[in-house]
């Protein structure tokens, strides 16, 4: 068998700043240890609700705040992290570190509805430069185009961690001993698809434009589109993207008319902005609408929230021209 490159060895090979390496690795180190108490479920007594709410106003399950722990204890350790945020906690945690230079922002356990049923979840993680050793929420408000690193990890049938530093994404596997061996080079996303990915159940509550574009690919092969599409939902972000960057695809979480104040269901700082880092560098387009990109949006509060339309670029475009 052909020895496989190591998470270390690539970061070693994109010759990164010593501190974002440093800052990389123990976020997936921490990612290992997630992985264990997702993995352990009831028999570690970690399925079901903490019985408390977070700042997004959405009951926390336990595996919430265990995750949220392990990744803010670990971040915080970090000589090099000078503060964090999450989609957990009410405002951020600056650390006191004095040598800190990164800001790290994360959702530690993306699809929180999928724990109890052993589908799949996930982390994901976004990297910025520190202005000051001492931030505060104000710098945190950098937008997506200023990230240093993205990463997302996927528990699910296979552990993968998919990772960019602006250079193209790689995607790396857990091996049955803890090591992240690299197993997708040079991830790209089609430019063409047949695949979308969106909850049916709120089309009522669309807008026009996406009602039209999700009608002309219900209508397939006798439809304005002429093909037939597919639809997927897997109810997680982060396995809803892991397949279009595997495959190609879109995912449209948009705007829609229940909540019309707010713009949309995802966050911005922890979802938005290191997704589109990752499915920009992938070769694919994000947006808001079809037309802004996300990664240009500025950003004004911690929790904000965005429409996501994401995917392979020709069908983002589609989107857009609804």
């Amino acid at each position: 068998m052909t020895a496989r490159t190591d998470l270390a060895a690539h970061l070693a090979a994109l010759d990164l700043p010593q501190g974002l390496t440093q800052t990389l690795t123990v976020a997936a180190a921490a990612c290992v240890d997630i992985k264990a108490v997702v993995a352990g479920g009831a028999l570690v007594g970690a399925l079901g609700a903490s019985g408390a709410v977070n700042v997004q106003d959405e009951e926390q399950k336990k595996l919430d705040v265990i995750a949220n722990d392990i990744l803010t204890d670990a971040l915080m350790a970090c000589p090099v992290v000078a503060g964090v945020a999450s989609e957990e906690m009410d405002t951020v945690h600056p650390a006191t570190n004095p040598a800190g230079e990164y800001l790290v922002l994360f959702d530690p356990l993306d699809g929180s509805s999928n724990i109890d049923i052993n589908a799949p979840v996930g982390t994901i993680v976004s990297v910025l430069k520190a202005p000051s050793a001492a931030p505060t929420e104000a710098d945190f408000l950098q937008s997506g185009r200023r990230q240093v690193a993205a990463l997302y990890c996927l528990y699910g049938g296979q552990t993968m961690l998919v990772l960019t530093t602006g250079r193209g994404v790689a995607g790396f596997t857990l091996s049955p001993d803890g090591c992240w061996l690299m197993t997708h080079e040079d991830i790209r996303i089609p430019a063409d698809t047949k695949e979308f990915a969106i909850n049916m159940s709120n089309q009522r509550h669309w807008a026009e434009s996406v009602q039209r574009y999700i009608d002309g690919c219900l209508q397939g092969a006798d439809g304005p589109r002429g093909k037939n599409f597919n639809m997927r939902w897997v109810a997680a972000m982060v396995a809803d993207v892991h397949r279009i960057l595997m495959r190609g695809g879109v995912f449209l979480y948009p705007w829609d008319k229940r909540e019309p104040n707010k713009p949309g269901k995802l966050r911005l700082m922890y979802e938005g902005n290191p997704m589109s880092f990752l499915v920009e560098q992938a070769g694919g387009k994000s947006t808001t609408d079809g037309k802004q990109a996300i990664l240009d949006v500025t950003p004004t509060e911690l929790h904000q929230r965005v429409p996501v339309v994401l995917g392979s670029a020709n069908e983002v475009d589609e989107i857009a021209a609804a």
